[in-house]
C-alpha cells in the first residue's frame, strides 16, 4: 500500500455516523465505508438503508439517540460485535423554525437534546472506550448557523454554536488520550432540510451567489473532509472547525 493509501485508509476501523440514513449523513457513511470502515449506520428511518447496504458495509442500527437507554445498549452492542469504535460522526440533528417572540418551548427542548445533548452522551461514552484504545477521532457537524445568525431559527443556531464549542472543550480534555475531535461546517447542501430553499427560485439564487464557487453543494461535496478527518492523514489536527460553505464564510464584497 502506497503512503498516500495508507494515510486516507481506514481498514481495520469501526465508525459510528449518526443521522446516516440520508443527505449529508449517508453520503459521509458511504465515503467511510469507502475508504475501509466498518460502518454503523445510525438513524430512526434506518430501514431506508436498504437500498445501499450491498454496496457498503454498513451495519444499520435504528433508534432514537436522544433516548439514554437505547445510546448505551447500542454502544454495548457495537463493543461486543466490533471490539472497539474508532470514529464517531455526530451528523443527526433537526431544525424547527418559528418566530423568535413565539418560539415554542416544546421546539427548544426538542432541537437541544438532538443537536446538543445527544452529541455529547455520545462522545462522553465513545471517548470513554477510544480511551483505553489510546486514540480516535470524533467529528461533530455543525454548521454555517454556528457562526452566522439565521433568522427564524434560534434553537438551532444556539445549539450548532453550543456544539462547535462543546467540540473545543472536548478537543481539549481528551487530546492526553490521543482522542482528536473536530468539527465540519456544512454551507448550504441540497438535503431535505434545505428542499424548500434549494426549490424557491430566488432563494436558491441568492444563496448561491452568497458562495465563492457560485453554488449550492452536494451531499458529496463532505466525503473528502469526513475521511480525511476520521483517517490518520489529520492525525495532527484537532478542535477546529473546516467549513465546506464554497467559500460562504469567506465572501466579502
Amino acid at each position: 500500500m502506497s503512503l498516500l493509501n495508507q494515510l486516507f485508509s481506514l481498514e481495520s476501523k469501526t465508525a459510528l455516523v449518526t443521522g446516516a440514513a440520508r443527505g449529508n449523513g449517508l453520503a459521509m457513511a458511504c465515503a467511510l465505508s469507502g475508504a475501509g470502515a466498518k460502518v454503523i449506520a445510525v438513524d430512526q428511518l434506518a430501514d431506508e438503508l436498504d437500498h445501499v447496504c450491498q454496496l457498503h458495509c454498513f451495519e444499520k442500527a435504528d433508534i432514537d439517540i436522544t433516548n439514554p437507554e437505547q445510546l448505551a445498549n447500542l454502544i454495548d452492542v457495537v463493543l461486543r460485535e466490533h471490539r472497539h469504535i474508532d470514529v464517531l460522526v455526530n451528523n443527526a440533528g433537526i431544525t424547527a423554525p418559528a418566530d423568535f417572540l413565539n418560539y415554542p418551548r416544546d421546539d427548544w427542548l426538542r432541537t437541544f437534546e438532538t443537536n446538543l445533548d445527544a452529541p455529547f452522551a455520545l462522545m462522553q461514552k465513545v471517548a470513554g472506550h477510544m480511551k483505553k484504545n489510546n486514540g480516535g477521532s470524533i467529528i461533530n457537524v455543525t454548521s454555517l448557523a454556528a457562526e452566522l445568525g439565521f433568522p427564524n431559527n434560534p434553537a438551532y443556531v444556539a445549539f450548532k454554536g453550543a456544539l462547535k464549542q462543546l467540540t473545543k472543550a472536548a478537543a481539549h480534555d481528551l487530546g492526553t488520550f490521543g482522542i482528536r475531535v473536530n468539527n465540519i461546517g456544512p454551507g448550504y447542501i441540497l438535503t431535505d432540510m434545505t428542499t424548500k430553499s434549494w426549490s424557491d427560485p430566488l432563494s436558491h439564487k441568492e444563496k448561491a451567489q452568497r458562495t465563492l464557487l457560485g453554488r449550492w453543494g452536494q451531499p458529496e461535496d463532505l466525503m473528502g473532509v469526513v475521511i480525511f478527518l476520521a483517517s490518520d492523514a489529520s492525525s495532527y489536527i484537532t478542535g477546529q472547525d473546516i467549513y465546506v460553505d464554497g467559500g460562504w464564510l469567506a465572501k466579502g464584497l
